[in-house]
Order: C-alpha cells, then sequence, then structure tokens
C-alpha cells in the first residue's frame, strides 16, 4: 500500500468527525471519489510479527511437523493431547529441535508458539531411526505408513561429493491373525539411478499418484547437473518397483516440499543450484514441468529449509531468499508470485517448518547463528 492510500482512512474519519461545512460541488465529488478509492482498497494488510524463542541451547538441527522425529516425538505422550475441530484429540503439529546443550518441542498454544524442554539425549535416540542399517550414513529415511525408502549404495558423486548408488525400498506386509507370534513380514526392492545417474543425498519424498504409493528422489548427472526420478510399481507386479519417470539432466534440484500449490492436483516444488524454483506436475509415469521463478535457495545439507502453508484450496511454500535474510511466501494460484517477504535477523540455516493451516498457523526458522525465529504471518502473536 502507497504511502497515500495508508494515510487516506486517517483522513476520511478526521472528516467525518468534522463539523458539517458548506463546500463547492466541484470538491464534494472530489472527496466522494476519495472515500469511494480508500474503500474500494480494503482494510490494510497485517505485517507480519516476528519473535525470537527463548531457548537455553543453540540449535544445531530441526525437524518439522512431517518429520519421523515429529511424529514419534507426538505419540510418545510428551504432549498433552488438544481437541480437533471434529472433536477428536490427539497431538498438536509440532517441530523438534535440539543441540549439545539440550533439546525442544515447539508447538502453538493460546495462539502462540511455545517451547517445551526435553533432554538431548531423548532426541537423538529418536532420530537414529531415521538412517536404517545400511543406508548412506548422515541420510534420512521417508517414511509414509508402512512403505520406508531410503539411500544405499554409499559412492562419491560426479563433484566428488557423497552419493548413493541405489534407492531402497521396505514395505511391511499384512500379517494373517494368528495366537502365536510372528515377525511382521517385509517386502524389500532396491532400485537404480540408472542412466549414468546417482542419487543426491537428500532424503527422498513419498507421494499417492493414482492411488498408488510413489517416491520421488534427485539426482546427479554431472558436477552441478542433475534431475529428478519418480519411483513406482504397475498395479499389476506390486513387487516390481522401478523408474517409471525421469526429467533432462539440468541444475542440479533439491526437493523443497510436495503439496497442491496450483489448486489443481500435487505438484513438487524445487530449487536448483542457480536459484530457481520450479513446481512440477506429477504423474504416475511423468513429471511435466510448470511455472518458475528466480531468486530463492535450500542450501547445501540435508535441512529442511521449505514447508507448505495450507490455505483454502491449496498450499503456499514457505521458503528462504537468496542472498539476504529474508523467507519468502510464494503462491502459485496464478502462476508463480510472493505474497509476502519476512526479513529475518539472521540467513536461515537448520529448518522451516509450518506449525497449524489457516489464520492461526505460525513458522518456525531455525537461523543459521542456532536461533528460532516464530513468526506470524497474521501480524498476532507469534
Amino acid at each position: 500500500m502507497s504511502d497515500a492510500s495508508a494515510r487516506a482512512p486517517r483522513a476520511v474519519r478526521r472528516t467525518r468527525s468534522a463539523p458539517p461545512s458548506p463546500r463547492p460541488p466541484r470538491r464534494r465529488g472530489a472527496w466522494c471519489a476519495a472515500v469511494l478509492a480508500v474503500l474500494a482498497a480494503g482494510p490494510a494488510r497485517a505485517e507480519p510479527a516476528l519473535r525470537l524463542l527463548d531457548l537455553p541451547f543453540k540449535v544445531r538441527e530441526m525437524r518439522g511437523p512431517h518429520s519421523e522425529v515429529a511424529t514419534a516425538v507426538a505419540t510418545s505422550g510428551l504432549l498433552p493431547l488438544v481437541r480437533g475441530g471434529d472433536g477428536t484429540r490427539g497431538s498438536p503439529p509440532i517441530a523438534v529441535v535440539w543441540g549439545e546443550e539440550g533439546g525442544a518441542i515447539l508447538a502453538v498454544e493460546n495462539g502462540a508458539v511455545a517451547v517445551r524442554p526435553i533432554g538431548r539425549e531423548a532426541v537423538e535416540d529418536l532420530v537414529a531411526s531415521e538412517t536404517p542399517r545400511g543406508a548412506v550414513p548422515g541420510t534420512r529415511r521417508a517414511l509414509e505408513g508402512p512403505l520406508s525408502a531410503f539411500l544405499t549404495g554409499r559412492t562419491r558423486g560426479p563433484d566428488g561429493g557423497p552419493a548413493a548408488t541405489t534407492l531402497t525400498l521396505r514395505e511391511r506386509q499384512p500379517l494373517a491373525v494368528s495366537t502365536d507370534p510372528k515377525p511382521v513380514p517385509v517386502a524389500t526392492a532396491a532400485v537404480p539411478a540408472g542412466d549414468g545417474a546417482v542419487f543426491a543425498p537428500r532424503p527422498p519424498r513419498i507421494a499417492a499418484l493414482g492411488g498408488r504409493p510413489a517416491v520421488l528422489a534427485a539426482t546427479l548427472t554431472g558436477a552441478d547437473a542433475g534431475g529428478l526420478v519418480l519411483i513406482a510399481r504397475p498395479a499389476s507386479d506390486p513387487a516390481a518397483w522401478a523408474v517409471s519417470a525421469r526429467t533432462a539432466p539440468g541444475p542440479r534440484p533439491a526437493l523443497a516440499a510436495l503439496g497442491d500449490f496450483s489448486g489443481k492436483g500435487l505438484q513438487a516444488a524445487t530449487v536448483d543450484s542457480t536459484g530457481r524454483l520450479t513446481l512440477w506436475n506429477l504423474a504416475p509415469d511423468r513429471i511435466e514441468p510448470g511455472p518458475e521463478a528466480a531468486g530463492y535457495t535450500l542450501g547445501d545439507g540435508e535441512a529442511d529449509l521449505a514447508d507448505t502453508l495450507a490455505r483454502e484450496g491449496g498450499a503456499d511454500l514457505a521458503l528462504p531468499v537468496a542472498g539476504m535474510p529474508a523467507l519468502a511466501i510464494v503462491s502459485a494460484r496464478d502462476g508463480l508470485r510472493e505474497r509476502l517477504r519476512v526479513a529475518l535477523p539472521a540467513p536461515v540455516g537448520t529448518g522451516v517448518a509450518a506449525l497449524g493451516e489457516g489464520a492461526g498457523a505460525r513458522l518456525v526458522v531455525g537461523l543459521g547463528d542456532g536461533r528460532v525465529a516464530a513468526i506470524a504471518l497474521d501480524g498476532g502473536t507469534p
């Protein structure tokens, strides 16, 4: 909003409270036009509010509400149950942070982000399950229901950095009803990256496409080149996992999030090594490029530096701006555009997570200096 329009509502209020005075017809018409312009502009949008959380330790790692760690903590009994809008009770969406000197659960309570301290040791015990036996050290698995996907076959990428030759999928199978204790059967499949590629050392993502699970992962094909592969299985042979689609090589991509960003179906958001944000339309046998925008980053590590913000009819994407300490909220309802940008006291470093939905949602941002910022996009209490 311009300075002129921001001042207009105050001018209107002063005019209404002043005693009436005769005005020439031409001035009266101009005054009415000004009032109509102010009413058409609507109320001023609240500025986002930011608060640095009071944590007695520097944060080294962070996990958002969709992570395996957050799910384990939420079901561990460490948090009180809350009643949802449908009357059911469950744990609220949480983020988990920890460092050398402690850990904490972050959740929205009474409209603001609250901090509940927990022991670092308890968190690290849960983190150990993120890297299954045989997985490339330092990588995390994706877990959705009975299906897990993780990188195996440690190798070096074209740039000399860590990489993986294979994506391994494990799926728990139904167990026949019996009075005798039996181990849960697990089906395992191993899928190579193929076409001279290797898998980038970032967590894969599991999605439901066409009513069946599929796995999306990033690959490396050159020192600064790569693409995406979609791994799926046909309905006729549930055990035949294979690469069903891949993108053409380009600047190496990193997966930011999965969501219905355009309101037309599931999409994958990536940011490549040049800072280009791309939305990809997904189908069981296709990955098709969508709108693009430049000027963003996901860093070089495994930290989840982006998250989805649920909105009516779809989702927005929260991610860091390249080259400056700021977080962008990007909408894709009509092409890609920034809905707003929030200045931060330091660059994003350990994570970005959305807690809740709608006007009551709060963002928590792990900064590169070990602090954590809470953000209320509606201008409320962070």
